[in-house]
Formats: structure tokens, sequence, C-alpha cells
């Protein structure tokens, strides 16, 4: 052996001997031998996994042996025996003397100490190499496997490497990514042609890596992006050496790009880099290593989707890519083409989920930052409320986009919050913010409307004003500039109330006409036309309007006789016109009068009567109309249990109502809390929203639900994805890392 490969080995068994120091290695203390008999492989040594970031879950091996799991289990890979996602940690059934963990997409691997492998959770492609395509709930043993050093997971396929140094793959293999030689899906272990003195193995999204005791990177399957590093972008079902790399020691696979570490400490990336995440400063595709910038004494890498994390020999954690949701850790969600120093220190291993970091600490403590779906962070947060809660310091009139809010306040300022990424929040900037923030020079606001990404106020003197997203038109400035101030929407006075949909608005004047806006794809100005529009057009037809509602890609007008009127895109029915056909001219609603009050939805809308009844009508797959069916409705149907209403908020699947007791009911999908009962169970007809009196208003976002009380407290609860409640409460994402009880 050349002298090379004893400084890697020396320099594995080093990191190997650490972690088993810092904590146990995944032994049970007191059994060294364990270790020992792992360690003695004639390959070399594999540092042996403590943690695993999956699609929406995290794998934890405590000292004890023991695994533990947080986030996502639609499929079972949580390993507890149930399918119910966990924000704290749950031990994995019947798992003890574990060595390692590997998670892939939706699925979970676990090393024994004795050489065997076990697997849970989806199993469609054979990814768990019991023979079948069963999900299980519980860990299984991988069929025709003994002597394991090493495991991994890809998305969809898995990886072990034998004491002997062969390697061994099963599950998904549309891209040859098994390496046998062939595109054919395997249930049972099968051996990857053409490689041995094998010591350590990755999984990508259809790629897998190995590297020899020589220290080359060898890697097949899926290689559109160059993510294989042999210099071209074909496909390869058996193993290809990466080219120009010596002294390898640890490898990772992302979705479509990979990484190395060498023995010198200097860290490679090749394949896609659309968001930087090789690291070497540019977005230019690699089909070669190149050597990540400004990066010296890596000992360990892993990769997310579509970022990267290293980890050095002086405990620092350094991460670099895609960071819309925080993945990297530097306390912003700014790609990054080099590496950043994330903010945890005495890091002893790293793991990368889809679009979330963890790292072990040397206190035996592990941290998370990014994204926090479904809990899988493991910190024991989740980023919903399933019952109200008070915004601090607001009241006022409110208006819910689809992940931001608005509220005027009684002294006619705009206060925003929530998502900001087109500057819908009329700061000046595009920062989330999860409290409120005064809107930048508004003053004398009487009335506010939020569509997805912009948002629409009106003022006292009847002018009009817009921010946010505009690349249709939909801030009715004549041009297609997004701003993150507010801008007055042109040739538009007397103006009383506003409504914005997806990409289009909606004012009316005090001359009772309405005026409208942006996109115009389905017909949702009401000029006739499906032409988009810069600046205000007046909807024809209409006169004696006294309120307007935009859905999607719809729109909704109440007229002072009690009718409503709709027009724009109707394929569930939401014109309630009796028809799927779309509108360029607004239509009466069948069957409709005496109407006081008016809401829409993504694709439904509901009124409530002057008899105090409420009425709804278009889609209904979620329960949204309330009248016990999941039947879609092309006409107003009557909304069950509900009498005495006073007013009505629709968003994305479910719909809400105050009634003159000044309770709040809501029903339809409620996977956010959104409708506010305690439960995240889909209703079909009218459930209470739990601990809310005194309800004025209400207003719906696509999942966040907001009220007003007579006392002018304003209540928020569902999805808080980007602060959109307002209560500066958990989000969907760190953008620093945070204590996990994975361990």
């Amino acid at each position: 052996m050349q002298r090379s490969q004893w400084e890697w080995m020396n320099r594995a068994l080093g990191v190997c001997l650490g972690l088993w120091l810092a904590v146990g290695c995944g032994q049970p203390r007191g059994e060294p031998h364990e270790l020992a008999s792992l360690t003695s492989a004639l390959s070399g040594v594999q540092t042996q996994t403590s943690i695993a970031g999956g699609g929406g879950h995290s794998l934890a091996l405590r000292p004890d042996g023991t695994v533990w799991a947080a986030g996502l289990n639609g499929q079972g890979q949580l390993g507890d025996g149930t399918l119910y996602n966990r924000t704290a940690p749950v031990q994995v059934q019947g798992l003890s003397g574990v060595v390692a963990v590997a998670a892939g997409d939706e699925h979970s691997l676990a090393l024994h100490s004795d050489g065997t492998v076990w697997a849970w959770g989806y199993n469609s492609h054979g990814q768990l190499g019991d023979g079948s395509t069963t999900k299980r709930r519980t860990p299984v043993q991988v069929q025709g496997l003994s002597g394991v050093v090493a495991v991994a997971a890809g998305t969809h396929h898995s990886l072990a490497v034998r004491s002997d140094g062969t390697v061994w793959t099963w599950g998904y293999n549309s891209r040859g990514q098994l390496g046998d030689g062939s595109t054919t899906q395997r249930m049972l272990p099968v051996p990857v042609q053409g490689l041995s003195g094998v010591v350590a193995v990755a999984g990508g999204y259809l790629h897998s890596l190995a590297v020899r005791s020589d220290g080359t990177a060898w890697a097949w399957g899926y290689n559109a992006n160059g993510q294989l590093g042999d210099g071209t972008s074909s496909d390869r079902t058996v193993p290809v050496p990466v080219q120009g790399l010596s002294g390898v020691v640890a490898v990772a696979g992302g979705n479509l790009h990979s990484l190395a570490v060498r023995s010198d400490g200097t860290v490679w990336a090749w394949g896609y880099n659309t968001y930087g995440q090789l690291g070497d400063n540019t977005t230019n595709h690699r089909a070669v290593p190149v050597q990540v910038q400004g990066l010296s004494g890596g000992v360990a890498v892993a990769a997310g989707t579509e970022h990267s994390l290293a980890l050095r020999s002086d405990g620092t954690v350094w991460a670099w890519g895609y960071n819309s949701v925080g993945q990297l850790g530097d306390n912003t969600t700014d790609d990054r083409k080099v590496p950043v120093l994330v903010q945890v220190s005495g890091g002893m291993a790293v793991a990368a989920g889809n679009d979330h970091s963890l790292a072990l600490r040397s206190n035996g403590s592990v941290w998370a930052w990014g994204s926090n779906e479904n809990g899988k962070r493991g910190d024991g947060t989740t980023y919903y409320r399933d019952a109200p809660v008070p915004v601090p310091a607001l009241s006022g009139g409110l208006a819910g986009g689809a992940d931001h809010s608005l509220a005027v306040r009684s002294d006619g300022t705009v206060w925003a919050w929530g998502l900001n990424d087109y500057g819908q929040l009329g700061d000046g900037t595009a920062t989330d913010r999860f409290e409120p923030v005064p809107v930048t020079g508004l003053s004398g606001g009487v009335a506010v409307a939020a569509g997805t990404h912009h948002s629409l106020a009106v003022r006292s003197d009847g002018t009009v004003w817009a921010w946010g997203y505009n690349l249709s038109g939909q801030l009715g400035d004549g041009t297609t500039l997004r701003r993150a101030v507010p801008v007055p929407v042109q040739g538009l006075s007397g103006g009383v109330a506003v409504a914005a949909g997806t990409k289009h608005s909606l004012a009316v004047r005090s001359d009772g006409t309405v005026w409208a806006w942006g996109a115009n794809d389905y017909g949702q100005l009401g000029d006739g036309t499906t032409t988009q529009r810069k600046v205000p057009v007046q909807v024809q037809g209409l006169s004696g309007v006294v309120a307007v509602a935009a859905g999607t890609h719809h729109s909704l007008a109440l007229r002072s006789d009690g009718t409503v009127w709709g027009w724009g895109f109707n394929s569930s029915g939401q014109l309630g016109d009796g028809t799927t056909t779309r509108r360029t001219l607004p239509v009466p609603v069948q069957g409709l009068s005496g109407v006081v009050a008016m809401t829409g939805g993504e694709l439904h809308a509901l009124v409530v009567l002057s008899d105090g009844t409420v009425w709804g009508w278009g889609s209904n797959l979620s329960g949204q109309l309330g009248d016990g069916t999941l039947t879609s409705r092309m006409v107003p149907v009557q909304v069950q249990g509900l009498s005495g209403g006073v007013a009505v908020a629709a968003g994305s699947g479910y719909s809400l109502a105050v009634l003159s007791d000044g309770t709040v009911w809501g029903w339809g999908t409620n996977d956010y809390g959104q409708l506010g009962n305690g439960t995240t169970a889909t209703r079909r007809t009218p459930v209470q929203a739990l601990g809310l009196s005194g309800g004025q208003s209400v207003v719906a976002g696509d999942s966040h639900s907001l009220a007003v009380r007579s006392d002018g407290t304003v209540w928020v609860w569902g999805s808080n994805s980007y602060g959109q409640l307002g209560n500066g409460g958990h989000t969907l994402y760190t953008n620093t890392p945070t204590l996990s009880l994975l361990y």
C-alpha cells in the first residue's frame, strides 16, 4: 500500500476514533470490540454516520446504539410503527446496536454492529431490499447481506459496502444508479460491477459514488449535468473513474451534483451549479471536478438538493449554494457561490436533507437549520398554529395574501408582515418579516388588499397605491417593474375599495364603477378581452357596485341591489352561472339576491344573505363549500348548519365565517390548522375556531387566517411558513442553527 493510502487510513481512523470518544461512534458504551470489528476490514476504515437528512425527515444515532427520527412520516420513514409526522424525535422501533444510519428521500437505513442492514419507509422501487415493494413502518432486514461496514441512500435506491470491499445496491435503477450494468429495478441487493477495495459510498438523486482504498473516486448513474465527473454527460450503468482526483477520503451526492474531500483537506465539486453549489464562485456546470474556493482542512462533506456543506478539522462548518429557506445557516436567505461560515462550532459530523442541514457537535448535541416542513429539524416546533393567537400591538382592517398579511390601523398607517421576496411588504426591502412593519410612505389608509405577491391600499383621498410583484402590470403604474415601496395606480380617483387576485387587481370607485388591471389571460379584467393591462380599464356593463373580490384568476362584484356578478376563469364553476365557461364580461351568479357580504377564494366563492345564511359555489374538492360533500357546484348551495352570518372569507381550499354572536367558523382543508379548531383534519361542514369571541371580520390567505375582534385586536392561526401570522412565532425555516432534540 502506498504512503498516501496509509495517510488516508490514518486520517479516517482518527476521525472515527474521535467520534467514538466523543459520542461512542453509535456504540453502546462498554462494547469497543464492536468498533474494532468494523474498522478491521481489509479495505480500510469507514467513518460511521451518526446523523442523516432525508427528503423530509432526519435521523440520529445515539451513543447507546438506538436510532431516533423526526419529520415527515407518510411512508413510515420514521420507523415508529405509525404514519404520523413528528416534530420531536421518536425512537425507531426494534433497533439497538446500530453503528450507522442513512436517509433517502422517504426511506431509511441502519447498519447493525453485526454487519446486517435494516431498512424502513417507502418501498415502491424495492429500496428496502426485502424482496417486496411494500412500505414498512418498522425496520426489516435487507436480505442476503452480511459483513457490511458502510451504508448510503440515494433518493430511491440504497448502497452498502461489505468488509471484502465490494459494493451492493438495490432499489430504483432508471438511470443505472445501481451499477449492475442494467436499468432494471432490484428488490434485493446486487453487486456493483467492476469495483473492489471500496471504503465509502454515497447516493445522489439518480447517481452513486464510491471511494476506493487507493484514494480514487468512482461514479455511475445519471449524468446529464456532469455529476459523474468523467468529463461527459452520458449516463453510466457501471462505475467510471472521476477524472483528476486522487487521495479522496470522502464523497457526497446531491440532487445533480457531487462533492469530495481529498487527503490534503481540499474540497472538490462537479455537476449542476445553477445556485453556486459547486462553490467555485460561478454558476457554470462542471463535468470534471473543480476546487471549492477558500476551503482547507476539510474532513467531511454533505450535499442537499442544491446546497453543500463541509466540516473542517477545526470543527467549523461551511456552506454554499441554494439558500431559499436558510439551509446555509448564515443568517440570510441569499444564495452563495463560495463557502460561508455556518453559525455553529465544535462540529463533528454534518448531514444535509433536501433543504435542511444538521450538525453533530463535540458536546453531543445536534443543531439544525433550514426548512422545518413537517418538523424535520426535530426541534419540537411547528410552523403553524391550529388555534388563534393574537398579533402583538396591532388592530384594524386586514388582508391576507398567499404568504403575507396587511393591516390598516386606526391612525391610517398600513402595516405588513410575512413573505417579502418581491417587496410585497412595502418596507423598501426584500426581507421576510415575522412581526408587523410599517409600509413606507403611506398615510390615511382606509382599505387594503393582498394578492399572491402584491399589495394594494386605498387612501382617504381616494387614491389607490400598489407595491410588490408587477410582471403582469398588476400594480397599475404603467410598468412591469416590481416595487418595494408603494406607487400610485395611474388614472384612478375616488377609490373606495380594492381586491387582489394572483396577478390582477380590482378597484371600486365612489361612482359605483369597477376598474381592473394586470393579468387577463382568462378575462378576469372584464373588459371583453384577454389583453394584459398595465393601467386600469373599466369593467364593462357594471354599475352600482359596492364591493369586489378576486380569486386566483376570476373576479366578483356585489351590486347595491344585492346581486353578485362574476367574470374570468370558470373551470370549477366559480362564476356561479351554471357553466364552466370562462367569461370576459360579467355574468350574474344564478339564484342569488339579498347578498350583503361576498368573498372569493382560489377556485370558489362565498356570500352572506340578508337572512344570515351562507352560500357557496365553485370547487369543493376539500369540502370548502361546507355542504357536507366533495362535489363542486356551478350554482350556489347553502353551507350547512350556519345561521346569523355577518362576514365570510375564502382561502385556498378552505372557508371562514363570522356569525352575529361573534363566533368564527371554518371548513375545508386544514393541513396547517387554518380552520382554528385545534386539529389539522379537513372538514366538510363548519367547525368553530377555538378560544375566539367577539369576532367582527375575517380574512383568509392561502393557508393562514386572521380575524378582528370587537376590541380591535387581531388574532391569527394557520400556516406561519414565512412569518405571515405576525406573532414572531416559529416559521417554516430558520437561517441560523437551532438546537435539535434528535440527540
